[in-house]
């Protein structure tokens, strides 16, 4: 029986370049190896999204992309995370046995409390706990995840612990999976790409909106001029070149420290080999957009086969603990 792996993804909106090569080539990679479970967690993002009119729009965007990009739901369970209630149901048994102080020490409650300071409300200071119930829920033996979420895994790991301590052997104690491409800075060279801080390309971006956006990048700041030589290391353009372009970097990393190729040269470069490699995954996505009865089908379907393993789960954690 192959291992169980969960993973969640935010509906903000369309999918970028940093979710395709930090999650979603994993995703699809992962499908002929495990038994895939992925979720776009709409509970999640309740807890930053303040304009809930575009949440039903970004489900659906972000499916798209998930499709469009190779996940199958002949493989995978693919579906939205309120569309199965016993989440809920766990995340609020979950939370009696999670002291309050190991979620104040968690680094991504303190970075999300600086970057909506005006909506730092309960369900953030939960949000792992809720991130551990979904991955309880269905009994994940790994979650792919990047290097920045290690902190959240390791809470749902101790929770676990606390758990089956408590109330006897219940859950598996998930394992991280990092990805080959575990952190995409943006465009700006020092954050996460992120949708919400404008540093992203997004997956269904046209190839001149592509361009665009990359010939803005932030490069080497130490290169002031085209003849002086390149720091590779600390350029995020020749950083994203490395997945693109993996066959010629040894080549580009010599060509730059020796001033053999200039920033621009470079970005131009990037665009033309990110537009290559989505031209396919986008040309799917247009075929599916003209089909959006199918992709809703997929979340009916998704969210029947996830409610049947997630009612087993829960109905054993209710008995435990001596609710039933």
């Amino acid at each position: 029986m192959n291992k169980r792996v969960f993973s969640g993804v935010r509906p903000t909106g369309r999918l970028h370049i940093g979710n395709y090569l930090g999650a979603g080539k994993n995703y699809v990679a992962m499908q002929n190896e495990y038994d895939c479970v992925y979720c776009i967690v709409d509970l999640h993002a309740l807890t930053t999204l303040e304009d809930t009119g575009k949440l039903q729009n970004n489900i659906y965007e972000a499916l798209l992309d998930l499709l469009a990009a190779g996940l199958d739901p002949q493989k995978s369970v693919i579906f939205v995370q309120s569309h199965v209630p016993e989440i809920n149901e766990l995340f609020a048994l979950l939370s009696m046995v999670t002291p309050l102080s190991w979620l104040l020490r968690v680094p991504t409650f303190k970075e999300k409390v600086r970057l909506h300071p005006q909506n730092v409300n309960y369900g953030l200071v939960g949000y792992p706990v809720l991130m551990t119930s979904d991955i309880l829920l269905y009994k994940a033996d790994v979650v792919p995840v990047g290097e920045d979420q290690l902190p959240h895994l390791e809470l749902a790991r101790e929770i676990v612990r606390r758990f089956n301590e408590h109330f006897g052997e219940t859950f598996p104690e998930p394992q991280a999976k990092l990805t080959n491409f575990p952190l995409v800075v943006g465009l700006d060279g020092k954050d996460k790409m992120s949708k919400s801080l404008g540093n992203h390309i997004e997956l269904a971006a046209t190839a001149e909106e592509t361009t665009k956006k990359v010939m803005s990048a932030v490069t080497d700041p130490a290169r002031k001029l085209r003849s002086d030589p390149g720091h590779p290391e600390v350029c995020n353009v020749f950083k994203l070149r490395k997945h693109f372009e993996p066959e010629l970097i040894t080549q580009l990393e010599a060509d730059c420290r020796e001033a053999k190729i200039g920033c621009v040269d470079c970005k131009r470069a990037l665009a033309d080999s990110i537009n290559r490699d989505l031209a396919a995954l986008r040309a799917r996505r247009v075929e599916l957009a003209a089909k959006p009865e199918y992709v809703h089908q997929v979340m009916v379907d998704g969210a029947k086969r996830a409610q049947i393993i997630a009612r087993q789960t829960l109905d054993e954690v209710k008995s435990k603990m001596g609710l039933i």
